[in-house]
């Protein structure tokens, strides 16, 4: 299974010249580090006892959930969307008129 960049490629288990694994996998480990501290912070670092970072045969950070139960997935989904509706809703420094799209950087 691969997405259309590519990260979801197989993982690295045979590492070759020149592919920045290292690079890859300790953005992976930053992140999962990112998440495992807010899942700890709501008191469901339980539900995702596989969480670890990775690195695909590309280079490329990976972070795996692991398998987890399909509550804890759909609580995960949830969260997610309010955080999202929570973003959404936050008075923009923008002007009013000029609406920004989710994910969209202000950065030039």
């Amino acid at each position: 299974m691969t997405d259309r960049r590519g990260v979801v490629a197989r993982r690295a288990e045979n590492l070759m010249p020149g592919v920045p694994y290292v690079r890859g996998w300790a953005q992976a480990r930053r992140s999962a580090g990112a998440l495992a501290a807010q899942l700890t912070t709501l008191a469901l670092e339980p539900d995702f006892p596989g969480l670890t970072a990775d690195v695909n045969v590309s280079g490329d950070g990976l972070v795996r959930l692991g398998t987890v139960r399909p509550e804890a997935a759909l609580l995960l989904a949830e969260l997610i969307v309010s955080g999202l509706a929570a973003e959404l809703s936050k008075p923009s420094e923008e002007s009013e008129a000029e609406p920004r799209a989710v994910g969209q950087s202000t950065a030039a």
